[in-house]
């Protein structure tokens, strides 16, 4: 297991050998929220709790909880490229957003 996610919140696992426990941060966010557990259920216990609790105090302090993704983005890609992916989604009948969209949709499910 690398990743769980939990009410559009993600986080990445890594095995900590030295103290023998699953170590997680929740991801694509800029606040640092960690957990960890010493089994699978701990674990993702351990998860839920830090989500809810993150989502918690932010309501209390009256701050908006920082999203993982907005839907915007921005690449910088070299000319070539750009003009590849233009020659794409246009003989694949789409916008450059939605062609993108899909492509990066395809290549993150296979991550």
């Amino acid at each position: 297991m690398n990743a769980i996610s939990y009410k559009n919140y993600s986080a990445r696992i890594e095995y900590d050998p030295d103290d023998h426990i699953f170590v997680g941060h929740l991801a694509g966010i800029r606040d640092i929220v960690g957990f960890h557990g010493a089994s699978v259920d701990e674990l993702e216990s351990a998860f839920r709790e830090a989500v809810d609790d993150y989502l918690a105090m932010c309501e209390q302090l009256g701050q908006s909880p920082d999203k993982p993704a907005s839907g915007k983005m921005m690449l910088r890609v070299p000319p070539e490229v750009h003009r590849a992916a233009l020659v794409a989604a246009e003989t694949s009948g789409v916008s450059l957003n939605q062609w993108a969209a899909r492509v990066l949709a395809e290549a993150a499910h296979h991550a």
